[in-house]
């Protein structure tokens, strides 16, 4: 299963990153490697308790376009 992640740089350096298609799934790590690492075992949990609690893996993400000025 292939899912996007946010990853941003954080108040305290570290870098924050985020499935944003599983609702509260969120690590970070001191190095990008890192946090990428993190967000898996971190989506690996989410994925069990979504399932335990009978809710979807997932919910539905979409791009929006918007003009900027």
């Amino acid at each position: 299963m292939k899912l996007s992640v946010l990853i941003y740089e954080g108040e305290d350096g570290y870098f924050v990153i985020e499935c944003p298609s599983i609702p509260g799934c969120i690590s970070q790590g001191r190095t990008r490697e890192e946090a990428f690492r993190n967000i898996r075992d971190a989506i690996e949990a989410c994925i069990a308790v979504r399932r335990e609690m009978g809710l979807p893996i997932a919910v539905e993400t979409a791009e929006l376009e918007v003009s900027i000025r």
